[in-house]
Formats: structure tokens, sequence, C-alpha cells
């Protein structure tokens, strides 16, 4: 018998992540990081192992600080600058491969940085759950001497991976590139939690699982998202009424339950489709649907194709794979 998941558990099996570490960057000030936008279903995602670094909203406003500690992830994968913040002109960057990556360094003699770059890759469809319901930019501060006793255990958790990743990539150990991208696999999940847990979770999904009264809905739709819930059932659920659960989750998510119940069925179609031997009609009525007709009409206008359509496509880019 298998052992229940927990909704962050369920997600993370329903959009499956890759990580990938693609650089270390040691650079001495003065030094400035322009990166290009990721491919379609990428994220990018930086640790700060030493120094400090300034993150250029692209949206205009001040810059964001990082220092030693954090993690930065960008769920659009959107191009961004970041840089020492002295306003001087860069040193140049070289790039030399050693051990199982790629290092990026400068002749700078300033303050110096020393930072893990990488990417956490997954299918369009499941990128779009995910960057629906996260933030666009989460900056994770695991600081143990600054973080709250409640995020004491997860900090200190994502301090020893980044520590594994840390002497892996300076390392020549056999199995070494592959241990490094399972390691950032563990990291997208791992932050998530240390993000959820924070005294100031961020909006969404994250925001959500750390408000305990609307646990138990969450926990529902992921768990069985073909029951036929109502808002009424799932504010029972949380022992609220139907007012106070709409209003809260509408806060704290900033999409109603109906959506994301519906996003959840939607990912759920899409990974079965990919299996040729269950049928349109079990799919339908796994998630839900009363009929294979209302399904394949649902599925259409969330996904932009119709179901055949979608496991046609997902059946050739399995057979190109």
């Amino acid at each position: 018998m298998s052992p229940p998941l927990d909704w962050l558990s369920r997600l993370l099996e329903m959009t499956p992540v890759r990580g990938q570490l693609d650089l270390r960057c040691q650079y001495g000030a003065p030094w400035r990081i322009d990166q290009d936008a990721f491919a379609s279903g990428e994220m990018a995602y930086h640790i700060v192992l030493r120094g400090s670094a300034l993150l250029e909203n692209p949206e205009g406003g001040g810059p964001e600080p990082l220092e030693a500690g954090d993690i930065l992830l960008l769920a659009n994968g959107e191009a961004h600058t970041l840089h020492d913040g002295g306003g001087a002109r860069a040193k140049p960057a070289r790039s030399r491969i050693a051990a199982n990556l790629v290092f990026s360094e400068n002749a700078g003699k300033g303050d110096r940085l020393d930072m893990l770059c990488g990417r956490f890759v997954l299918t369009p469809p499941h990128a779009r759950l995910l960057r629906r319901y996260l933030p666009s930019r989460l900056v994770a501060r695991t600081g143990i001497a600054k973080a709250s006793p409640s995020d004491q255990e997860s900090g200190a958790e994502l301090h020893g991976l980044m520590a594994l990743m840390q002497a892996e990539s300076r390392s020549d150990f056999l199995g070494g590139r592959a241990m490094l991208d399972a390691l950032s696999t563990a990291l997208f999940a791992l932050t998530l939690r240390f993000a959820s847990e924070s005294k100031e979770a961020p909006s969404g999904l994250l925001a959500l699982a750390g408000y305990p009264r609307l646990a138990p809905a969450l926990d529902a739709m992921f768990h069985d998202p073909g029951h036929p819930w109502t808002l009424p059932l799932l504010a029972e659920k949380c022992s609220m009424s139907r007012a106070t659960f709409v209003r809260l989750f509408q806060d704290k998510l900033g999409l109603s339950a109906s959506e994301l119940l519906t996003d959840i069925r939607m990912t759920m179609s899409a990974n079965e489709l990919r299996k040729t031997s269950v049928s349109t009609g079990a799919i339908a009525e796994a998630v839900g649907y009363q009929s294979e007709a209302a399904f394949q009409r649902a599925f259409k206008q969330h996904m932009g194709v119709t179901p055949a359509r979608w496991r046609k496509s997902a059946g050739t880019k399995e057979g190109l794979a």
C-alpha cells in the first residue's frame, strides 16, 4: 500500500520537474550578468553561495538585493540582469570546463561572488499550471540566523542541499553530472516547501498552503479531483461558511477554488491522455465530468486543442524522444 501524498508531492507528481545545473559563477567586482530569456517550459534559478548581488527589476522600481543563502526562482524564465551594484564597467567573464560543470570567471579584484545558476525544465502544459500558481519571482531567504523558528528546519535542509551541490560542482566524482541535476530537481521541491512555511509566504499556492484553515480544501482537490466538489462542500471541509471560504480562497490564491480544480483536472487529463490504453471516456469520468462531450469541450477550451489532437501530439513527441 502506498502512503498518502501531501498536496505538494501530489502537485509535483502531476507536474514533473527536471532540474539542470548549468553554470557556477565566481566573480570579483565589478561584474554583470545579462541573461537571455529561457526556452518555453523552463524556469531559471540562481543560488548565492557567497557574496551578494542585485537583481534588476524588469518592470521598473528598485533592484532586489540577494545575499549568501538566497535562492532566486524566476517562474517565467524571462531575461534578467544581475550585477554587483557598484556601477563600474564589468570585467569580462571567461568560461572554463572543470570537473562536471562550466565555470564562469572574471579578473575583478573587488568583493567576491560565488553563485550556482541553472534551470527547471517542464513540458509546456505543466509549466502553464505552475506559472499560474507560483509567484513570477520567488526569493527564498534561507539565512538561518534570520529565520523564524518554523523556518529553521527547512532552512537547514536547504543549506545542506546547497553545500552538497557546491561540493559536487567542484569535484570530479563519477556520476557527478547526474548527481548535480538530481540535486537541482530536489532543490525545486525543497524551495517551495521552505517558501510555503515562511512567515511571509508569497502569493499563490504557497500562500494558500501556509494558511491552515484552507488546507482541507486544498488536500481534497489534489487527492480526489474527480469528486463532484462544490463550493459548499469545500467550505464545509474547512468548517466555514461558503461566503467566508470564497473570500479567503480568492484573497490568498488570487483565483477561485473552481479555477484551481479545473486546472488540476485538465493537468491530470493531459497526463492520462499520454496512455494509449486509457479511453477518453474513462479519463472524463475519472476527472469528474458527467459526459465525454462535456469533457471534450472543457479540454479544448482549456488546452486549445481537442483531447484526440493532444493525445496524437503527445504520442508523436514521445516517439521522437
